[in-house]
Formats: C-alpha cells, structure tokens, sequence
C-alpha cells in the first residue's frame, strides 16, 4: 500500500466508506424490516387465536350454562319413580313423561350448534333417554362406563367436559354435568355431545399461512385436529408442544425451524375456565412474501446508488488529496526527509512518527527531570536544607511524617539481590502512590537501609486520624504482598509549619523503635515531649552473674539470667530504644573484655563473629535480639570446651548440605534449621573448618563446579550461571573473577586453548 498513488488510495477508502454503510444500512434496515413484519404477523396471528378461543369459550359455557338450567326446571322429576325399563314402558302415561324429557333434549341440542346427540340417565336405572335413540335400555345403547373417568376431574358441582369416539365413529366431545341436590331432587346425569368439527369451525385461521391447529386438554390429550389420526392422543408428539408444556405465559408465540429448514410460527393461547391449550402454526414464508418483495427492491436501490457514488469517489479523492501531495512535494524539494518510492502517506505518516518521537522523549526527560526534584526537594525538607517556596509540592499548611521501616531488614538483605530490592522499592511506590491519590497531598520516598518516608501535606488541622490509619493499614498491606515482610509504621505528630518537618521525621524514626517491646508490623504514634526525663536502666547485677555461669560452663543459667532482663525491660514504664541496645552492648562488651583477660580461646571465636555491636543495633525486636545474645553466650560456653564432636559432624552435614543444594537458592536459616542447630552456630563451625563465610563457601563450591561445564559444555555463560545456582550471569562473572582472578569467558578461553 505505501507504493499506490495517495488519491488511489483515497479513492479506495471512500468508495469503502460509502459501501460498507450502504450495505450494513440495507441488510441492518432489511433485517428491521423482516423482524418488524414478523413481530406484527405473529401478534396478530396470536390475536386472531385469543379472538377463536374466546369464540369457543363463550359457545361452550353457553351450551354448559343451558344444560344448567335445564336441569333446575324440574323435567327430569317425571321420570324419577321409574327406575326400571319395564315400569316406564308399561303405562303410556309415563312413556309420555318419558318423551317429554326426550323433547327437552331436543331443544336443548338446537340451541347450540354442533351439538350430535344428548341423553340423560337416571341413576341406578337400567334405560337412556336419548336424543339419537330415543327411550333405550342401557344393554342397547353405547356403554357409559367412561362417565367415571370423565368426572375424576370434576371441581365443585358443575360439570366436565370429556373428548371421546362414538361407537359410530364421530369424535365429540361431551358434556357431562351430574344432578345435584342444589338444581333437584332427581339424582342422574345430563350428557351433551358436541361435534368435535364444531371446535374445528371456531378454531381454524382464515389466514392462508395456517397450515395446522391443535386444541389440547390439560392431561395432554389432543381433543381437536386436523389430523383426525391425532385426537385422543398424546400430545408429546406434536411439534413444539413439549417447549409450551413448560411455559408459564398464558398466551405467546415463538418461532422455529422445521427439520427441513422451513421457518414457522408457533401461537398458543390457554383456555383457564376449561384448562385446554390452542396452538396454531402458521407458515412464515407464506406470510413474509410481501416483506421479501421490498427488500429485494431496497437491495436493487442501493446497488444503483453505489454505482453511482464510484464515480463521485474519484472527483472527490484527487480534491481531497490535492493539499497533501503538495505538502509532500515542497518536502521533497527542501530535503527535510528522503523516502524515495512511498506515496504521500506513507511519507507524512514517517514526518509525523519522527516528530511524536521527539515529542515524547522530550516529555519523559521533563516528567523525570520533574520526580527527581520533587524527590530531593523532599529529602531536603526532611533533612532541614529545603530552600525556597514548597507550594508547588504542598500546598496546604499541615504536615504529618510517617516511618515506614521493613522488618528483619537483614533478612530480607540476605533473600534479596539490589536489583530486586529496587525493583520492589519502585512497585511500592507506585501502590502507594495510588493508595494516596485521594485525600491530602502526598509524597512517598525511600530513606536507606529498609526505611521510607512518607510526608502528608492537609488543610485541616485535626485531619482525620483514623482515615490516616487505615490508609497505613493498606500500605502495610501492599508492602507485606510486595516484600514478603512486614513493615512498622511510625507516625510523627501535626506540625503547621514546613520548618518542623525534620523534627517530624525524626519523631516519626522515634516511634518507630517501639517496636523493640511491642513486635514487628504494627503502627505507633509518636510525641514529641514524651518521657525525657526517666533515666537509663542497667542490670549491674545480671552482669556479674553472667560473667560467673559463663565460667562455669552453665548455659540453661545464662539463658534464664537473660530472660530475666528481657522480663524487667518490658515491665518497665518507659525504656528507650537506646538503653535497650546500651544494656546488651554493655553485656556483650563486658564479656568479651572477660574473655580476652582470662585468655580463653572463645575470644578467638568471638572475634570471628564480626562486628557483634553493629549485629545487635540491626535488630527490630526484642525476642530477635535475646535470640542473638542467647546464640552469642552458647557459642562462648561451646567453644570453652576441649574437643567438641558435635561441631565435627555438624561440619559433615553442613558439607553434604551445600554439595546437595548448591544449584538451588540456599536460605542459610533454613539449612540451620534443618541440620538442626542454629545459624550464628553454623557460621561459626564453617568459619573454624574453613577459614571462610558461608556465603564464600557456597559461592566457591559453586566455581568449583562450573569450571568443567566451561570446558566440556557447549552451553552459555547464562546457561551455565544458572545451571550452579545464579540468578543472572553478571553475578556468576562477579564471584568467579573474586575466586579464579578472571573472567569465566577468559578462562575458557585459556583452558581451552591449552
């Protein structure tokens, strides 16, 4: 496409534009049009159901109101006396009786049309009065037996109507209505037969695309049809009866395809006096002719215009292109750019996508240029050296810092290369920038060593200390998900000048050291006035008897002396977290002088622990700090003694641990606790066997088994970084040029060489 003429090209591109609407305007107003059609053909088909239904409604409760009244007037008590054929036949007088009944039914057949026949038969007698075969003994006329089953579903003291076969053959359908004591005293039954073409006639469409009726009762037999093959049979086997049998509208249509893909249209109507069911079908081909008429026509219209718009398409595109192609050209004349073979769009799409590129690196070194002022404007603030006006970043006059400080930082230091930790730094500042969006104004920083700060800027001067909590909350949340530590929050108090912010920050820094006492993951508020005036605590005591169990060689004592100190801090009013770290460093101190002086070579095992007070200042906890002490002195006490087999074997499985796992990333508190024994104890053990750290150790053992892949594998340098353990080549480069004096590259080279 670059190389076709740019008015082609607009000339394609409008001749689509006209032709895609056009069409999708045809078949979409097509498609309206045959939907609409079909939806006012289906109403109306529906319409003229409901109109035969309550034709036939009315006909029916008609003829049963008739049959009602009959049997209130009094005509059946003639015969009552007579109960035996023999007696009524034998005095004309009440054959009389007889014949006037008969002449009753007669009249009432000819009030209703359709009706084939009626009789009445007097209970417990042994004759029908009949219409059809006048005065007959019940041996000469049709059983009645089905009377029974006709009136299981009898309601009340009206009457049922019941679709049977006459022994001639014509199917009807009866009307059987019991006499009860409310009409008279003569106790029988009044049975009207209706022609079952009668409810053919009130049912049937006039509509020509009527191409089938049902009437269905509500046992599912099918009483009118027409197919008479079909009457008195389930009607399961009808088309779409068994979706209507669940349907629980009173009236609707739906439609379908036939299996010969014949679109039809089911209307159905239910009958609630009689509980029968009508359901026409009509043929939507037949019914759509007209419809399918006007579209072929709308269709024929638009092809005409389409052709006619191709020609328009052209004048218009060498019009509409006309300005660009000059633009073009005056490109080309100047030399601004050289795309020798592109047509005009391809050249001006180049222009463009060259300026927006400048455009947005321009705009990224802004924004950048823009976070790196604003960062260290705030590090400044934090630090008492902002100068000029802040309005820009804080604009109202409240501030509240808040610490936010990651527990076990060493341990997450160890678990952790520098760029993971500043990939996490990024993310949660960024979770936390969107948790702050909305309330006072924010800025969220990263201070060192696993401590951030985050400066709140409000316009109100008591701000809302619970939203501001719970907001910590989410950020303790996200930093939790992020690092997979903890985090404690320390809050400074509100400050109405921007000058105060150091002394916020560092009250902030201050409530953070609570968690020494009270744990790891919590939110303390800090104040600025609070207990100066209590003095330092030491335990002078506790020293001394350190000093003795510890030359005695009794752990469990040292232990339970150092619980006790834990015990006498936490039940003090007020202890800082300086004199917390004052009592263990004088503890620590004062050992290991005693050591030196008593020229025990545990002092030679204290010295390979490094820097034992940097260690204890690292601690977030008290119980994380007692552990350290309680490690340091069992240490001392095991070191004391002549020869420690113990420590020979721990060595071995230290030695068999890290040949096993070498490949894999060794959490060094994990492998102690699984050797059993703790880490500070481990360190040691490898620093006396070896003369190394643990790290060393695992990263030489690590060399030692690359340098055979570098000479005998074909695989990379990545490859086979990742192979011994490391997470990326450039560490695998940093530790064997630390242990071999080069490069692996180099010394694959020199050995391969050689």
């Amino acid at each position: 496409m670059k190389r076709f003429p740019m008015t082609l090209q607009l000339a394609c591109i409008l001749f689509i534009v006209m032709v895609i609407p056009a069409s999708i305007l045809t078949w979409y107003s097509g498609e309206q049009s045959l939907r609409s059609s079909q939806r006012e053909i289906a109403e109306s088909s529906l319409a003229e159901l409901v109109a035969g239904r309550r034709l036939n409604e009315s006909a029916l409760n008609s003829l049963s109101q008739d049959t009602v009244r009959l049997s209130a007037t009094g005509t059946f008590d003639r015969i009552r006396p007579f109960p035996a054929y023999a007696d009524l036949s034998a005095d004309y007088g009440n054959i009389s009786r007889a014949m006037a009944v008969m002449r009753e039914l007669t009249n009432l057949n000819r009030r209703a049309e359709g009706v084939y026949s009626s009789f009445f038969y007097l209970e417990d007698s042994d004759y029908v009065v009949s219409t059809d075969k006048s005065i007959t003994p019940l041996s000469r006329y049709e059983p009645i037996d089905w009377v029974e089953d006709a009136l299981k579903d009898q309601q009340g003291i009206g009457g049922v109507w019941y679709a049977r076969t006459l022994q001639s053959g014509v199917p009807v359908v009866s009307y059987v209505l019991p006499l009860s004591r409310l009409s008279t005293t003569t106790r029988g039954m009044i049975v009207v037969n209706l022609r079952e073409s009668q409810l053919e006639d009130y049912l049937s469409s006039s509509n020509a695309a009527n191409t089938d009726y049902a009437l269905i009762d509500g046992s599912g037999t099918v009483i009118s049809n027409g197919d008479k093959s079909l009457l008195l049979t389930g009607a399961d086997e009808l088309p779409f009866y068994k979706e209507l049998r669940g349907e629980p509208a009173k009236e609707g249509y739906a439609f379908r395809k036939t299996a010969d893909g014949e679109q039809v249209l089911y209307a159905w109507t239910h009958s609630e006096p009689f509980g029968w069911t009508h359901l026409n079908t009509y043929s939507v081909q037949e019914m759509l002719t007209r419809t399918h008429a006007q579209q072929r026509g709308i269709i024929l219209l638009t092809v005409v215009v389409i052709f006619i718009g191709t020609f328009a398409t052209l004048f218009l595109a060498a019009w509409v292109s006309r300005p660009a192609r000059e633009l073009v050209r005056q490109f080309n004349l100047r030399g601004y750019l050289d795309l020798p073979g592109q047509n005009e769009f391809a050249f001006l799409d180049t222009a463009f996508r060259r300026m927006q590129d400048e455009e947005s690196k321009l705009h990224g070194l802004l924004r950048e240029r823009e976070r790196d002022a604003r960062s260290l404007t705030v590090q400044r603030l934090l630090q008492g050296e902002a100068h000029g006006p802040l309005d820009g970043i804080f604009p109202y006059p409240y501030f509240v810092v808040a610490s936010i400080s990651i527990d076990g930082y060493r341990k997450y230091v160890t678990k952790h290369n520098s760029e993971t930790r500043s990939y996490h730094r990024h993310m949660l500042s960024a979770a936390c920038d969107v948790l702050l969006e909305d309330g006072p104004a924010a800025h969220f920083l990263y201070r060192g060593d696993g401590y951030f700060a985050l400066v709140l800027n409000d316009r109100e001067e008591d701000g809302g200390r619970g939203g501001l909590h719970s907001k910590l909350e989410s950020i303790q949340g996200k930093a939790e998900e992020l690092l997979g530590h903890t985090v404690t929050v320390g809050v400074s108090g509100r400050a109405e000048s921007s000058a105060r912010v150091p002394e916020l920050a560092a009250e902030a820094l201050e409530a953070v050291k609570r968690r020494m006492i009270a744990g790891s993951g919590g939110i303390h508020y800090g104040c600025a006035e609070e207990r100066r005036d209590h003095k330092y605590m030491y335990p002078e005591c506790s020293e001394r008897r350190i000093l003795n169990f510890l030359d005695d060689g009794l752990p469990e004592r040292i232990e339970a002396e150092l619980k006790r100190i834990a015990e006498e801090i936490r039940a003090a009013d007020y202890i800082s977290h300086d004199n917390i770290l004052f009592i263990y460093n004088q503890l620590v101190g004062v050992t290991i002088k005693h050591l030196q002086e008593s020229g025990s070579q545990a002092a030679r095992i204290v010295a390979g622990r490094g820097s034992v007070y940097s260690t204890i200042a690292s601690f977030d906890t008290l119980d994380d700090l007692q552990q350290y002490v309680r490690e340091f002195y069992t240490g001392i006490v095991r070191a004391k003694r002549p020869e420690d087999e113990e420590a020979v074997s721990h060595g071995k499985r230290i030695s068999a641990y890290l040949r096993e796992h070498f490949c894999e990333e060794v959490v060094f508190e994990d492998m102690a606790r699984e050797i059993g024994i703790s880490y500070s104890y481990m360190r040691r053990i490898v620093y006396e066997e070896t003369g190394a750290s643990l790290i060393d150790s695992l990263n030489k053992l690590r060399i030692e088994k690359a340098k055979p892949m570098l000479l005998e594998d074909e695989r990379t340098i990545a490859e086979i970084a990742a192979a011994v353990g490391y997470e990326n080549a450039r560490s695998f480069n940093r530790f064997f040029q630390k242990f071999e004096g080069m490069p692996p590259s180099a010394y694959k080279s020199r050995n391969r060489v050689s």
